[in-house]
């Protein structure tokens, strides 16, 4: 789960402060590791990605924008099967940047950023369990802030974006109260009608999640 990224719910900006902790923490006990974005293995961490990326219609020479990058793991993902990609990842967690830089920093093409929006528009946008933790947060306030996030995907995409969460068909008795479990169809619903009508719902690939993509062109 990446952390955050994206517009506070409250003037303190508390909300993206706990969650900056939260990662920050897993960060520095695990390292740049899946469990270090609190992923359980590397092949799901994968398998996320592979989802994510099924919006990309383009052979290459495209900029994305990673939302709540973490230590920049979708980065070689995806430089590895897109020649000439461009990449922007923000994140509100200066230690999980710190290690983003640290590893690819070098990569001519890719930039990192503290902050809680991509400064700039890019051709697709990606958020990868940036709507998972939300601590103690009640349920309207993180579904205030997870479709105003939806909002700045839409206005800093050109082309399309894409996002994945925990489904609220998750077995009852194995679900964590620190965690939010979303309707798959409310939210492809809104993304329906409020963004474009090529909208794709992915729930079938074997965890207790699921990627919506937003194809705009």
């Amino acid at each position: 789960m990446t952390s955050i990224g994206a517009p506070a719910m409250d003037k303190s900006g508390a909300m993206l402060l706990e969650v900056a902790r939260y990662y920050a923490d897993k960060v520095q006990a695990h390292g740049p590791s899946p469990k270090g974005v609190d992923w359980n293995t590397e092949e799901g961490q994968i398998l996320r990605f592979r989802q994510l990326a099924l919006l990309i219609d383009l052979p290459g020479d495209f900029m994305v924008n990673d939302l709540g990058c973490g230590y920049g793991a979708l980065l070689p993902f995806l430089a590895d099967r897109f020649p000439g990609l461009r990449y922007n990842g923000c994140d509100v967690a200066a230690e999980m940047i710190e290690v983003a830089v640290r590893l690819f920093g070098d990569r001519s093409y890719a930039q990192f950023a503290v902050g809680s929006a991509p400064m700039q528009v890019a051709d697709f946008g990606f958020a990868s369990g940036i709507f998972n933790v939300r601590l103690t947060r009640p349920n309207d306030q993180w579904v205030a802030y997870l479709e105003a996030t939806l909002d700045v995907l839409h206005d800093t995409s050109r082309r399309g974006f894409a996002f994945n969460c925990l489904t609220s068909y998750s077995d009852p008795d194995k679900r964590r109260a620190d965690l939010f479990y979303a309707d798959p169809k409310h939210l492809f619903d809104i993304c329906k009608k409020k963004y474009s009508q090529r909208v794709a719902l992915l729930h079938d690939y074997g965890l207790y999640e699921f990627t919506i993509l937003v194809r705009k062109t």
